[in-house]
């Protein structure tokens, strides 16, 4: 669930898991921080909700074909109010842009970006809710 705190401007409002052992990481998390751990389906394949109390809070997810080799990582995203300005502005400011802005379903708009010194980033804006 999308809420009004995730839409602010820079904020960071996700979290993401992308591994190759989704079944081990969910029992490692779990047990470790507590966490429930929900399966669905999505755009993506299968995707496991993480929940912190009654708060969503992060996905894991099997990393995908055209990622394969990249070791297991948690990326965050930050919310922005225009993701379709952000290449520009990227480049602009030495930065890179390693995933042109494209949809989630149902969810919103993400790009992933490279800032000048190597750090990579994905930022978002979520698709109003109706």
């Amino acid at each position: 669930m999308i809420t009004e705190a995730m839409r602010q401007h820079g904020v960071f409002s996700w979290n993401e898991l992308m591994t190759s052992d989704v079944a081990g990481a969910k029992a490692f998390y779990g047990e470790l921080l507590g966490w429930t751990l929900t399966d669905m389906e999505s755009s993506c394949g299968n995707y496991t909700m993480v929940k912190a109390g009654d708060r969503e809070i992060a996905g894991i997810m099997t990393t995908p074909a055209e990622m394969q080799g990249m070791p297991p990582s948690w990326g965050g995203y930050v919310t922005v109010d225009d993701v379709d300005a952000m290449p520009a502005q990227v480049e602009r400011l030495g930065g890179k842009v390693l995933a042109p802005p494209q949809d989630i379903p149902d969810v919103g708009r993400f790009t992933i970006i490279k800032d000048p010194q190597g750090a990579m980033l994905m930022l978002i804006t979520y698709f109003k809710q109706t």
